[in-house]
């Protein structure tokens, strides 16, 4: 737990790229200036297989040790990879990212009216996910990763799967989606797919900026309109969820509905900073004055005493779930 403290508190987020540059039609720097560097990236993060596709280990609750791919890390070292060559045109770096837009050519899954999705087949226990799951939050990675290749190479291979990676956002979890909560106009994209609803808070914000990438980037046309449908329909389920996830002194981690989770699950202070950072870049996006609000409320509870009660009610999270 005093690991988990003082990595909590000397994570470093990164910057964000300049408004014009994140609304323009070309793809440059993704929205969160990434590194390449596993150290400053993500600690489960450890290693590469053979052609350079990173790879991570377990969380502490699962029992299968070992190494695997996980599509959201993978996605974010390519996104860091790709910031690095265009601050530099290291031919290398652009090959590095190429291989990992690759990968996602090569391990999509394409089903007849369900788009073409990627699985993660590790674990999550506290979500009672044992099988292979699917993810907002991946398909995300995956749009930003292929539409960024796409425009660097002008291959079709990589525009193909991040048209058809829009296409299980527009279905509910439970018809094959990673969509919840349509049913009252609050639609949520689920990081984690599972029996029941998840609701993680990043996970949302960051399937939404994929979805900004598709709207930016996909070819003017049906693709295009239904990117920004997605969108504006994530924002809207957003600001209508928010009140939720507000405790009126902290911030929810997730909204979870699996029978036995303990509730509340609140994030921590560098979870917190990064929702509020998230916050305030689809403020840009938006101009949402709501987005704008939230994020000056939320930077309003990063105070000692309310951290240290944080603290206190995330230790006891922790241990019933086993991540301690």
């Amino acid at each position: 737990m005093w690991g988990k403290l003082i990595q909590d508190w000397k994570h470093k987020h990164p910057g964000v790229p300049e408004k014009a540059e994140i609304k323009s039609s070309r793809l440059g720097p993704y929205y969160l200036l990434f590194e390449d560097d596993f150290k400053k990236l993500n600690k489960l993060l450890v290693s590469f297989d053979k052609v350079g596709i990173p790879l991570s280990e377990s969380y502490i609750d699962v029992q299968e040790n070992g190494l695997h791919y996980y599509p959201i890390s993978i996605g974010q070292y390519g996104l860091g990879v790709f910031n690095s060559y265009h601050q530099t045109g290291d031919q290398e770096k652009k090959a590095r990212f190429l291989k990992i837009a690759d990968w996602f050519v090569n391990t999509q899954t394409v089903e007849p009216g369900k788009g073409c999705h990627w699985l993660t087949d590790v674990p999550k226990p506290e979500y009672g996910i044992s099988k292979p799951w699917k993810s907002a939050f991946t398909q995300s990675r995956a749009i930003s990763i292929l539409l960024r290749a796409w425009q660097m190479t002008h291959e079709e291979r990589y525009y193909k799967p991040a048209a058809g990676a829009l296409i299980p956002f527009t279905l509910s979890a439970g018809d094959g989606g990673v969509a919840v909560d349509r049913e009252w106009s609050a639609t949520f994209y689920e990081e984690y797919v599972a029996e029941y609803p998840t609701r993680v808070m990043d996970g949302h914000l960051f399937a939404l900026l994929g979805l900004f990438d598709g709207v930016r980037a996909l070819k003017p046309g049906p693709e295009q309109l239904l990117a920004r449908q997605l969108f504006d329909e994530g924002v809207q389920g957003l600001i209508k969820q928010l009140p939720l996830f507000d405790l009126g002194n902290w911030v929810l981690f997730n909204r979870c509905d699996v029978p036995g989770y303990p509730n509340p699950d609140l994030c921590t202070r560098n979870y917190m900073i990064l929702v509020i950072k998230l916050l305030k870049i689809i403020h840009m996006l938006t101009d949402d004055l709501v987005l704008l609000d939230y994020h000056h409320k939320f930077s309003g509870y990063l105070k000692l005493p309310n951290i240290l009660r944080m603290y206190r009610m995330k230790y006891r999270t922790l241990r019933s779930l086993n991540r301690i």
